[in-house]
């Protein structure tokens, strides 16, 4: 019903930069939150960045004045641009949405996973 696609990830150096999108599609009426979260190789996924649908935004710590989260609501997209990217910061990006489809469910979607990689 909804699908969330990926894009962005990529190998850059440390100090780097890159840009991450996700697109929403499919019977939405309405997505509320977005975010995205990362997971490194036997480690749980970890929330990097959130929105909600007034725009409000959570960093996490390790991440705070060098990600910026935003959305584009007419496009049904989400961005997070990385800036002086660490070696740290390796890992899976998996996008996420809360989402209300044309049948009125309330669903929470995950993207296929973008992987970014940091070398020193």
């Amino acid at each position: 019903q909804v699908q969330l696609v990926e894009s962005g990830g990529g190998l850059v150096q440390a100090g780097g930069s890159l840009r991450l999108s996700c697109a929403a599609s499919g019977r939405i009426v309405k997505i509320n939150g977005m975010g995205w979260y990362r997971q490194t190789p036997g480690n749980g996924r970890e929330p990097v960045a959130t929105i909600t649908e007034s725009g409000s935004t959570n960093y996490a710590d390790s991440v705070k004045g060098r990600f910026t989260i935003s959305r584009d609501y007419a496009k049904n997209t989400v961005y997070l641009q990385m800036n002086s990217l660490k070696p740290e910061d390796t890992a899976s990006y998996y996008c996420n949405a809360e989402v209300l489809t044309t049948s009125y469910r309330r669903l929470e979607v995950w993207g296929q996973g973008t992987l970014v990689t940091v070398s020193s």
